[in-house]
């Protein structure tokens, strides 16, 4: 008995098809298929369950035909289907809008909101209703940790599918619900120019350690003005660039036919030309690993942020 991988698929389906009952359990106790939630199935070996936005997509696929009609996907829910980074929240909750006063409430696998949500404040993605990337990343700034939103408003910036304007008119429609004051701080540290939730959390945590701001993507030129590269994170008062190392970032910029290593030498010899220009004092470097403190990283740079003597 087994079913195929694609849409997770509900119980009520199944005995539709004419399995029983008994059977379903018996494909669950020998581990044939791992249930999302409660009467939804897909096959214990599907790859995706161990990806934890693919898996909530899944989650969210099999939630919402279960809800009552004018259920809307949003918050960190919304994020993950319009394909933002959601870092620092569980996401064994589906979120969802219903255009409604009051009636929220919270159940073991459904948040329900309930706010005020116009038709153009809706968009459809893979067959669900889900809040516009506008609304989302408001609705997100208003009830998500601080560092997990600006995460998500800087990638859906960078995106460029989302615009300033946008932001303004969706913090405008949110009006005085409650998380306000939040999501102001929020959309007033979002930067557009933050390539990855490596570089966003960077920036949060040399705010809160009292790292001076820095500069984002700035072009490196040589004497004669030719390019040499594009930092992520420059003080140029100090002449100090800093670079956040990603193990993505040399999957993603592996040219045809390269191997890792390659990549890393590359990056080797683009250090070297940065360091070798006349207005670039030092290189700092860090990686995922460094970010969940920080503190070791933000010594470094007070050292050499710090005027000479």
């Amino acid at each position: 008995m087994d079913i195929e991988k694609g849409e997770p698929v509900l119980r009520a389906d199944l005995l539709g098809r004419g399995f029983t009952d008994d059977e379903v359990r018996r494909a669950r106790r020998a581990h044939r298929w791992t249930p999302l939630r409660p009467g939804a199935y897909l096959p214990e070996d599907d790859p995706r369950l161990n990806v934890p936005d693919d898996r909530h997509r899944l989650l969210a696929r099999a939630t919402v035909p279960r809800l009552a009609a004018g259920a809307v996907v949003s918050h960190v829910s919304a994020a993950v289907l319009h394909g933002l980074p959601v870092w620092g929240v569980p996401l064994r909750t589906v979120h969802v809008t219903r255009d409604a006063r009051s009636g929220g409430r919270t159940s073991r696998h459904v948040q329900l909101h309930a706010a005020p949500i116009g038709p153009d404040e809706i968009v459809v993605i893979d067959g669900l209703a889900v809040t516009t990337l506008a609304r989302t990343v408001v609705d997100v700034a208003r009830t998500a940790p601080f560092e997990t939103a600006v995460t998500i408003a800087d990638a859906a910036l960078f995106s460029r599918q989302l615009t300033w304007p946008e932001v303004d008119e969706a913090m405008v429609r949110a009006g005085r619900r409650r998380g306000g004051p939040a999501s102001r701080r929020v959309v007033a540290f979002a930067n557009g120019l933050a390539d990855g939730p490596g570089e966003s959390r960077s920036r949060v945590r040399m705010s809160g350690l009292g790292i001076p701001r820095p500069v984002l993507q700035h072009v490196v030129r040589d004497r004669d003005g030719l390019f040499v590269a594009q930092v992520d994170f420059w003080w140029p008062g100090s002449g100090v660039v800093g670079e956040f190392d990603g193990l993505i970032k040399y999957g993603r910029s592996l040219k045809p036919g390269e191997e890792s290593a390659e990549a890393v030498y590359r990056e080797k010899l683009r250090e070297d030309a940065i360091r070798a220009q006349n207005d670039v004092r030092t290189v700092i470097r860090w990686t995922w690993r460094d970010i969940d403190t920080f503190a070791d990283v933000a010594e470094r740079l007070r050292r050499v942020l710090s005027p000479p003597r």
